[in-house]
């Protein structure tokens, strides 16, 4: 009784945070866990609601009404968009470089990093559930759902009123179509 009381006391004393880079790019609670050191070894901090994510305040504009009507013009749409990209990182239609073997390695030790220290806390999913963590963690995704909708939207808008990027979609280039098989062969056999 006296460690439920003490958890239910550190959730009521929550503090927001974002990213250690000063980004204000929104991170889910499995990807600030697996930022940096400091990141994985606080994951038992997010797990007891005493860390949570701080949510950008135009993607809780964006969760509000996410089809709401944009003023016009290419500009507000512009600066609609870019605001959206700096919260939730670069959209779909800009290529990203894959990761490479250092960034896959450092990400996997990371994240055993942080599951070992979330692991010092017994019956974990339920102390997600009762601090408001997993609630929280919810709010979070939500949140990035409705921002990604909105930029699409906006995006969309942007397009048809002929803006020049970043309010319109980069149409990526579409890649060869693939080798379809013959039903016979190409040469006759003897």
């Amino acid at each position: 009784m006296r460690v439920l009381t003490c958890l239910l006391a550190l959730s009521l004393t929550a503090c927001a945070v974002g990213r250690k880079d000063g980004s204000p790019q929104i991170l889910t609670t499995s990807e600030a866990n697996r930022e940096d050191l400091q990141g994985a070894m606080s994951a038992p901090l997010r797990d007891v609601n005493v860390l949570r994510t701080k949510i950008p305040q135009v993607l809780l504009q964006a969760a509000s009404d996410p089809y709401a009507v944009p003023p016009p013009g290419c500009p507000a749409l512009q600066a609609r968009v870019a605001e959206l990209n700096d919260a939730l990182g670069q959209d779909l239609d800009y290529i990203t470089p894959d990761p490479t073997m250092q960034e896959q390695g450092r990400n996997s030790a990371l994240g055993f990093l942080s599951g070992a220290a979330s692991d010092l806390i017994p019956f974990r999913s339920w102390v997600r559930r009762l601090t408001g963590a997993e609630q929280h963690d919810s709010i979070v995704r939500q949140a990035i759902t409705a921002g990604a909708v909105r930029r699409a939207y906006l995006k969309g808008l942007g397009e048809a009123n002929g803006c020049p990027p970043p309010a319109t979609p980069q149409h990526l280039p579409r890649p060869a179509p693939p080798i379809q098989e013959m039903d016979r062969p190409l040469y006759p056999v003897r």
